[in-house]
């Protein structure tokens, strides 16, 4: 048995339905119960539309369980693409194969070269990006862990989905955690998104967060592309896989992350079917409501939303923050702009989004885990 099981017995409309029609009194016995454990009833209920009134009471509790589970800190992270090779054709990805765009994949010297200067920067934890592609599968990833494993504290991928016995692999080469997003929990709006290539296969993705629980690697981050149906339904979708996963693989942390559908190469996503607006008061009820399900999870935001936004919001419950991103292959250290995957806001860099942390009264983390915790050889 494993996750795609359970997301069959919900119908995503009947989902969406049921909770556009919670009410404030619904909302209210969430918020009471917001201590002692939410369920996904009252999940519902604080990302509904009745919920939009109780924000402000809703932030003041997320930042009140944050601080006193994670205090003020915020861990600063770079993501480090190694390659936008891609077999995919997905309607919003920049990388997608039809774009006509430079194909890259870094060598181990460019690996190296864009390394040094996020290690010049003062980063230890790093999520290493690709597109889906053969050429960059598990003897690729393995090599860029041997590479980078005596540079960095912890290493992180968001990759295609693999096996069980490779994730196992590559957790042996020191990797830390996998991120891997559903895009959409709606099968019509995934259908209608991923046209071609391995990620058509809903249900394989879906599986991939049970192979990483039986691989036993130690961190697993879910989360939905929103906007790419309704968001309401998608986000409780991932409330539904955040509680099966902690059930089964309860050896496992989990990190949960929210990216907008954001402006990419070969078009912008405004006006295809089935595209739905998702704005910043949306997301910030979307994170509240995520702090309040779960005290314990790591939430995380990226460079694709607006300084001004992300200096606000990052008090409600988030726990760690990109900074100083590109999203091209080679991006630190040559490569130009032109290949990124999607746009980013966010453009200061690392020592300045940790200087205004520093000004806020929070401490930026640089490093919280070091490679010997793990008994791999370096």
């Amino acid at each position: 048995m494993t996750f795609v099981s359970t997301w069959q017995q919900y119908d995503f409309p009947v989902i969406a339905q049921a909770i556009a029609g919670k009410t404030s009194a619904d909302v209210q016995r969430a918020l009471d119960r917001g201590r002692d454990g939410l369920d996904l009833d009252d999940l519902a209920a604080l990302l509904s539309p009745a919920a939009a009134p109780r924000l402000e009471e809703m932030a003041q509790l997320s930042q009140r369980l944050t601080v006193e589970r994670f205090g003020r800190t915020m861990q600063l992270y770079a993501p480090f693409y190694l390659s936008n090779l891609c077999k995919n054709i997905c309607t919003y990805c920049g990388f997608s194969m039809q774009n006509r765009i430079p194909r890259k994949v870094l060598n181990d010297a460019e690996i190296l070269a864009d390394a040094a200067v996020l290690r010049r920067h003062g980063f230890e934890h790093v999520l290493l990006l690709t597109g889906e592609s053969g050429r960059v599968g598990r003897p690729y990833l393995a090599n860029a862990l041997r590479l980078l494993r005596p540079l960095f504290a912890s290493l992180s991928i968001e990759v295609q989905p693999l096996e069980q016995a490779e994730y196992a692999a590559l957790a042996a080469e020191g990797l830390s955690a996998v991120m891997v997003y559903q895009e959409t929990y709606d099968q019509e709006a995934y259908r209608r998104t991923h046209l071609r290539g391995p990620k058509a296969d809903m249900a394989y993705r879906l599986d991939t967060p049970d192979r990483l629980g039986r691989a036993g690697v130690k961190k697993i981050g879910l989360g939905a592309l929103y906007g790419l149906s309704d968001w309401r339904a998608d986000a409780w979708f991932v409330g539904l896989h955040l509680r099966y996963l902690e059930k089964h693989y309860w050896r496992s942390r989990y990190s949960l992350s929210f990216p907008r559908l954001r402006p990419h190469e070969g078009g912008d996503t405004a006006g295809q079917p089935g595209v739905t607006p998702f704005d910043e008061r949306e997301l910030v009820q979307v994170i509240c409501a995520f702090r309040l399900l779960s005290p314990e999870a790591e939430l995380s935001l990226s460079t694709r939303e607006r300084a001004a936004f992300r200096n606000h919001a990052f008090r409600l419950g988030i726990t760690a923050m990109s900074a100083g991103s590109r999203t091209n292959p080679g991006g630190y250290a040559s490569a130009p702009e032109s290949l990124e995957q999607f746009a980013i806001d966010d453009r200061r860099g690392p020592a300045e989004v940790a200087a205004f942390l520093r000004g806020t009264g929070y401490e930026p983390v640089w490093k919280d885990w070091d490679p010997s915790f793990d008994l791999v050889k370096t």
